[in-house]
């Protein structure tokens, strides 16, 4: 019998028409507090959007959307004659975009309510468009978990990072293909990476299996060769930032390590993403831009500092996985299996 969903709190939510306010469920605070952010501007949007407030790369695509919106409604306020208030946009939903470098649905969402817009950039107008790109994301959420859940072996499963509902607008990708199966009446018990430096496994996606009822285990990042080596893991499921036409994969930084383990135990790895987080316009990974977080990150996680003064730190956000070295890619449309480019032209369209 499979377990019944629980009310996990949505990563995001627009209040009211379209005078109205993003608001934000702050990450940066859970597991221990649940406080929503009312963004009532563009600064606040790219303040939590940089912060890692909000995080996920179809939930700051959701973000950026809904951040167009403001973005009109600032124009409005400030009374700018059409001309201005174009250029305004214009400027504004440029800032969203390059909030974050790396997830490339953030730019394709900002871009999608600005071109629907074109012509009547009224907020009436650039909202029904940011509501309908949530609202597909929470239908292609379901169908992912559904595609996913029909081809995850047996065995406990190991994640990285966070895939969940805190991460999308609705269920959730890889980690939506967990919970999907677990529903379904499949039996395992999920060990989740704690992802330094931000701790994105422990915090969130442990935090998210719990108010699900479903059995996981947080391991130090450095444990998962061991945990491989005991054959007890069944697959390996991320999610993705950015994907390129040859199937490469941008993720959480660690996530081609583990892929390189999973090979090494032969392991299948699989990925989840949605189709927004395919870049057709780049041939390989090699061309996928890395972000490059504060040194304080790694050097004082959490506020508590770790590392002498004077260390210095590397931080990228991101690692790239060769396509070789995953099983298949499993999207809304279906499963990209073998991972080659032929089979992403299949299954994704270029914008």
């Amino acid at each position: 019998m499979a377990a019944e969903a629980t009310n996990v709190p949505e990563a995001l939510r627009w209040v009211g028409d379209a005078g109205g306010h993003l608001e934000l469920l702050d990450q940066t605070r859970l597991p221990l507090e649940q406080e929503w952010l009312a963004c009532q501007d563009v600064d606040l949007v790219i303040g939590a959007i940089k912060r890692l407030s909000v995080r996920g790369a179809p939930a700051i695509g959701i973000a950026g959307a809904y951040g167009v919106v403001l973005a009109a409604g600032e124009a409005a306020r400030q009374r700018l004659s059409p001309a201005a208030a174009k250029a305004h946009l214009l400027v504004r939903a440029e800032q969203l975009a390059d909030a974050r470098p790396t997830a490339v649905n953030l730019r394709w969402a900002v871009e999608r309510v600005l071109a629907v817009g074109a012509g009547d950039y009224s907020a009436e107008t650039l909202l029904a468009e940011a509501r309908a790109i949530h609202e597909e994301d929470r239908r292609l959420c379901v169908a992912i978990g559904t595609h996913g859940a029909a081809i995850l072996p047996a065995g406990d499963v190991l994640t990285h990072c966070n895939t969940g509902a805190l991460a999308t607008g609705g269920i959730g990708t890889a980690l939506g293909v967990i919970t999907t199966a677990w529903r379904q009446g499949k039996r395992f018990r999920v060990f989740a990476d704690e992802t330094r430096p931000l701790f994105q496994g422990s915090r969130l996606t442990a935090w998210e299996l719990v108010q699900e009822g479903i059995p996981v285990t947080v391991l130090a990042d450095g444990a998962a060769a061991h945990l491989l080596s005991t054959g007890r893991i069944g697959a390996c499921i991320v999610g993705a930032d950015r994907i390129t036409a040859n199937g490469d994969v941008a993720n959480k930084i660690g996530t081609y390590g583990l892929a390189l383990l999973a090979a090494a135990h032969g392991v299948p790895f699989f990925v989840a993403a949605p189709s927004s987080t395919f870049d057709l316009t780049l041939a390989t990974g090699a061309g996928i831009p890395i972000e490059q977080r504060s040194a304080a990150e790694v050097l004082e996680p959490l506020g508590v500092r770790v590392a002498p003064e004077g260390a210095e730190a590397f931080n990228p956000a991101f690692d790239v996985t060769p396509a070789r070295l995953i099983r298949a890619i499993i999207t809304e449309h279906g499963v990209i299996d073998p991972v080659t480019p032929a089979q992403v032209a299949r299954l994704v369209r270029p914008r």
